[in-house]
């Protein structure tokens, strides 16, 4: 099993958090962008409502969710401060808050809809940020799931290409083990499925990208 320290998994995203997007960029193509995009367009964003996204990282979810609906109120939260330092500089008119996805510091039902991109196989204790979501999503609210997916010979080429450009692009290489280590230790689409739906979700709709390689689900409550 990976650790998953939530102070050691800060700690390591504070590290990388400088050459982040750049990494993200060159091991994808840029691919990540499109696929993101992609699964913001299959939500329902109905004018004015208030949008969670958890783990935002550098802000780059909250960026396209305005580029798609420039009035959405948006909150965003991370537990990585060096992150948050760049989303704030790269997205406006969005409240990024430091805070970790196990003990939201939010009402009950506040939120129509809740993202969270790469986020979630970072954490320790991931029931607990599960029920969290539910806790704070409205009924009939939607939540919006994207991670990578399972597929052999994809997954093969993928660990080829960060191993790669980690080496030669990063001094510290620890941060991209992980990445990998905690892609291949993360649940089937179908276990994940089945774990939203053990806490009180239905699944809406799921999709894949490149072969199966990224899964999206959009859950609601």
């Amino acid at each position: 099993m990976i650790d998953k320290n939530p102070l050691k998994i800060r700690k390591m995203f504070d590290e990388i958090s400088s050459k982040y997007n750049f990494m993200n960029n060159l091991i994808s193509l840029g691919l990540h962008r499109v696929i993101k995009r992609c699964a913001i367009n299959e939500l329902e964003i109905p004018y004015g409502v208030k949008i969670l996204d958890c783990c935002t990282g550098t802000g780059d979810i909250p960026k396209l969710i305005k580029e798609k609906k420039p009035e959405a109120k948006i909150t965003a939260i991370d537990f990585s401060p060096k992150m948050l330092k760049i989303a704030r500089k790269n997205v406006k008119d969005v409240e990024f808050i430091q805070s970790d996805c196990t003990f939201l510091p939010f009402y009950d039902s506040e939120f129509s809809i809740i993202t969270i991109f790469f986020g979630l196989r970072n954490i320790e204790k991931r029931q607990s940020a599960i029920v969290e979501m539910k806790r704070v999503l409205k009924t009939d609210g939607q939540l919006l799931h994207l991670d990578f997916g399972k597929n052999k010979i994809p997954d093969c080429v993928f660990t080829f290409v960060v191993w790669l450009w980690a080496k030669i692009f990063m001094k510290n290489t620890d941060a991209y083990e992980y990445l990998l280590n905690s892609k291949e230790e993360f649940l089937s689409s179908v276990d994940l499925i089945k774990e939203f739906e053990h806490n009180g979700f239905r699944l809406k709709k799921e999709k894949k990208f490149l072969f199966g390689t990224i899964a999206m689900q959009i859950f609601t409550k």
